[in-house]
């Protein structure tokens, strides 16, 4: 069974082929440098490196960046990559729980969950392979072992991961069937409106940008959330205005890939600091306090992680602060009021 996932670690969409669409404007250009504008997803390096591979092809005919360019749908062939297996390392890690069967930790912001494109080393799992040794490989997958669900890289928060077969078992069919507590905290532009609610939408990959994931009326998977706006910043000049800031308590009860992100973006209250789904400028008294608090990563922390222990059948809970940049950045928007 597999579990939902959490995770900003949206790895590219190696082993499918992507169809992109060139239209006549595109005559005038090199093949690869039209088919790099239409697919901003795929560097032009790594589409000239796809044609000369003979990856990419018009009318189920290869072509090569010497070819002509024509209107219509070209197919790229995007071949899968292989894991590697990674290597154990001592990176240090801020324990939360341990026993035989599970380890609950608190991710620092800027560590991935596992090995993939462009994060190969200096993941949770290298250092989990460490710290545990050998019981823990294979747990879950080579390239995965022990990891049960995951944070976005930039995230902070409590995460656990298996250390033997029965406990991902028994913790993956727990996020499969949502039966966990998970509560994050988020600083976001503006607030979502009303104060507390639920948001329950499609989720799913964007149309207009594969990296990225959206709300969709159609297709997708049912993702839910429920949202408290704790506090306000920099309170509206006039009623029915939007404050400056705030803080945002999430419940998920689904894990879909980005989804507080893409929800609180949805309510017109993306998280402050987010590179992908932080469209707009904060008021300029909000970009202050992020500079100020030297926040470079989304303002999202996961602040309470709870669960029936899969084998002990204990109850357990967690529950951690946000860390030193996210504190500061609240401390810097209190001022505001």
């Amino acid at each position: 069974m597999t579990p939902d996932i959490d995770s900003e670690d949206f790895e590219d969409a190696d082993g499918e082929t992507l169809i992109v669409s060139l239209h006549e404007t595109a005559r005038a250009l090199r093949l690869d440098k039209a088919l790099a504008e239409a697919a901003p997803s795929l560097s032009r390096a790594r589409i000239q490196a796809l044609l000369d591979a003979g990856a990419v092809s018009f009318a189920d005919a290869p072509v090569n960046a010497k070819s002509k360019v024509l209107p219509g749908d070209y197919a790229i062939a995007i071949p899968p990559v292989t894991p590697a297996d990674p290597q154990p390392e001592a990176i240090p890690l801020t324990v939360l729980f341990e026993d035989a069967d599970l380890i609950v930790i608190d991710k620092p912001a800027g560590m991935a969950a596992h090995p993939a494109p462009g994060n190969q080393t200096g993941t949770l799992v290298n250092a989990l392979l460490h710290h545990c040794g050998a019981s823990l490989s294979g747990i879950g997958g080579v390239a995965r072992p022990g990891i049960v669900h995951r944070l976005d890289k930039d995230t902070s928060g409590v995460m656990v991961a298996a250390k033997t077969d029965r406990a991902h078992a028994g913790l993956s069919a727990l996020f499969a069937k949502h039966d966990i507590e998970r509560t994050y905290i988020a600083l976001t532009r503006g607030a979502p409106s009303p104060a507390r609610g639920r948001i329950e939408t499609r989720i799913g990959r964007s149309s207009s940008d594969r990296k990225k994931m959206a709300v969709l009326k159609s297709g997708g998977r049912e993702a839910i959330t429920d949202y408290v706006v704790e506090r306000i910043f920099g309170a509206p000049a006039k009623p029915g205005a939007a404050p400056m800031a705030a803080r945002v308590a999430c419940t998920l009860h689904t894990g879909r890939t980005h989804q507080i992100r893409v929800h609180l973006a949805s309510k017109g209250a993306p998280i402050l600091g987010d590179p992908t789904y932080g469209s707009g400028s904060p008021a300029a008294p909000v970009r202050a306090a992020v500079a100020e608090a030297g926040l470079a990563r989304q303002a999202l922390h996961a602040a309470v992680l709870g669960f029936v222990h899969p084998v002990t059948g204990e109850a357990l809970r967690f529950e951690t602060p946000p860390p030193p940049d996210m504190k500061s950045l609240e401390e810097h928007l209190v001022s505001l009021d």
